[in-house]
């Protein structure tokens, strides 16, 4: 009788562990990128570089003739508009958005966000290093929900 009852004991613990390895390398496997952006920017590729670092990304780039329709279909407000425009699992990313603050939008997944964006192109943000200058910018969660500060980066006297 122990036999009978150890051996179905057993089984469930080899399945839940072939779960769990099952589950920590679909986890593992990296978010799809695809980045639209316009053929004579250079930044753009300097941005996807800052996202491939690491190997946990890789980022497909496109180049888009009309970047403003790729925009406006996406739902990126005017006001917060960059150079590319990237769709990451889903979420839309806009312009120099910091790879760590990318890696807290697809691991938290907040209701009611669409998408994270730098408006315009600050100097040292991801893809825009230029010396030691940097620009304050603000990184914005938009989405049917409104808007948010995502994150802060500041700016330095240099």
């Amino acid at each position: 009788m122990t036999t009978r009852s150890t051996r179905p004991a057993r089984r469930s613990i080899a399945s839940m562990a072939a779960f769990l390895l099952a589950a920590c390398a679909g986890a593992a496997q990296a978010a799809s990128f695809t980045m639209y952006r316009d053929p004579n920017c250079g930044c753009c590729l300097s941005w996807a570089d800052h996202m491939e670092q690491g190997g946990k990304h890789e980022v497909e780039t496109i180049d888009h003739p009309d970047m403003r329709a790729v925009k406006t279909q996406r739902g990126v407000p005017g006001d917060l508009r960059s150079c590319h425009t990237v769709i990451a699992d889903g979420y839309v990313i806009e312009g120099h958005v910091p790879a760590a603050d990318v890696e807290r939008l697809l691991a938290e997944r907040p209701e009611g966000v669409t998408g994270l964006a730098v408006a315009g192109m600050p100097m040292g943000s991801p893809g825009m290093e230029h010396g030691d200058h940097r620009q304050p910018y603000q990184v914005i969660a938009f989405g049917p929900a409104g808007r948010s500060v995502w994150a802060s980066y500041p700016g330095n006297a240099s």
